[in-house]
């Protein structure tokens, strides 16, 4: 079934699963990627660049990151205060070279608009809030996503000339575009970007389901249906969904080649379902 699902046979594989209050993050080791080489994910892409940590700003996500042994990416002695409105922002590097965005969140300063996660007074202090999409072409890519979603973004914006996103992304006049996607009532988010300096390359072809970097998942309610759905606008998957665990789960490419994949809990009240995590 795990051949099947990743398109490749003989797959050896070992997984873990970390909690976050509102989402899942997968780490996946793949026997065949021992040997490759790794390097630093380019901010500009294209592809999958990064995932995003959330924290309070007394729990500071970067601190504890960087502490951790993160390399940090951006300029300054401490996360950038992108917009002067409650949150900091830095990019930085795991061992590994995959690039996390972290968001350090002022609360006082943020003011009556933003409500803080009710798992704060369960004592959990960081969780995930977005995936990135970096494209060569962004009006291409957000379509894609509009008609496979079935609604869509809820905000664009086209940035240059901000002092703030060049240190945040260490790049001199750096100039870019950005859709963003309300994945849910409060912060998941999908966030496709194309720099226009330095400009984002074009990726040709499909990355495998196994290769090092970002995926992401959307978990659904009929995988079935969505499987069908999908594949009737053109979604190029790489199985039927397969059942593993306690998932089922199909891969696919997007438009781009990103690695994305569905999946449905066997038990709709799986303390690892999504809806159940947000309890």
């Amino acid at each position: 079934d795990a051949d099947k699902l990743f398109g490749r046979a003989d797959i050896e594989f070992e997984i873990a699963v970390l909690e976050a209050p509102n989402m899942l993050f997968e780490l996946i080791e793949f026997s065949h990627n021992r040997d490759v080489p790794i390097s630093n994910m380019l901010v500009q892409g294209p592809g999958m660049t990064h995932t995003c940590f959330q924290t309070p700003e007394e729990f500071s996500g970067y601190d504890r990151f960087e502490q951790a042994g993160a390399e940090i990416l951006s300029r300054g002695d401490g996360p950038v205060d992108l917009l002067g409105q409650g949150v900091t922002y830095a990019y930085a590097y795991d061992p590994e070279g995959n690039m996390i965005e972290l968001e350090q969140l002022d609360f006082e300063r943020l003011g009556e608009n933003a409500k803080k996660p009710a798992w704060l007074d369960q004592g959990l202090t960081m969780w995930m809030t977005q995936v990135a999409l970096v494209t060569h072409d962004i009006e291409r890519l957000t379509d894609y996503y509009a008609k496979i979603m079935d609604f869509d973004p809820y905000r664009e914006a086209a940035i240059a000339n901000r002092v703030t996103f060049d240190d945040t992304t260490d790049i001199d006049n750096v100039a870019l575009k950005v859709t963003w996607f309300r994945m849910d009532p409060r912060a998941k988010t999908m966030e496709f970007w194309q720099y226009d300096n330095p400009k984002t390359t074009e990726f040709v072809g499909n990355r495998l389901s196994t290769a090092l970097g970002y995926s992401y998942s959307i978990e659904v309610g009929d995988i079935q249906a969505e499987y069908a759905r999908m594949a009737d606008l053109g979604v190029d998957f790489v199985s039927e969904p397969v059942l593993l665990g306690e998932f089922w789960q199909v891969y696919a490419n997007d438009i781009d080649g990103n690695v994305f994949s569905l999946r449905q809990a066997v038990d709709p009240n799986s303390p690892y379902s999504v809806p159940q995590l947000e309890l």
